[in-house]
């Protein structure tokens, strides 16, 4: 029986808007897991907690676009990115 991995893994999307969906920019786990979350923090980009929707976003290959299955998923996670950013710093701070 084969251990499950039980890393931190992380996903990066890059969403241009109009009709394309999101694409899978960077994902890993362990030491890459780290930078992605690392590099994420130091350009400003928020950082979204979710190991079910990382775990489906994980078999989307590198550099493919996000499923129609995961679409209304990442339309939440993309609408609370925005209510953030539209609350400004102050707000963001007591989030997290």
């Amino acid at each position: 029986m084969r251990k499950p991995d039980t890393r931190q893994s992380a996903i990066a999307l890059a969403y241009g808007g109009a009709n394309d969906a999101p694409r899978v920019v960077a994902k890993g786990r362990g030491l890459i897991a780290q930078a992605i979350i690392e590099r994420a923090h130091q350009h400003g980009v928020y950082v979204h907690e979710s190991k079910e929707l990382v775990a489906l976003l994980m078999q989307v290959d590198l550099d493919q676009r996000i499923p129609p299955a995961l679409y209304l998923a990442v339309a939440e996670l993309l609408a609370w990115v925005y209510r953030l950013e539209k609350s400004g710093p102050a707000s963001l701070s007591e989030i997290l």
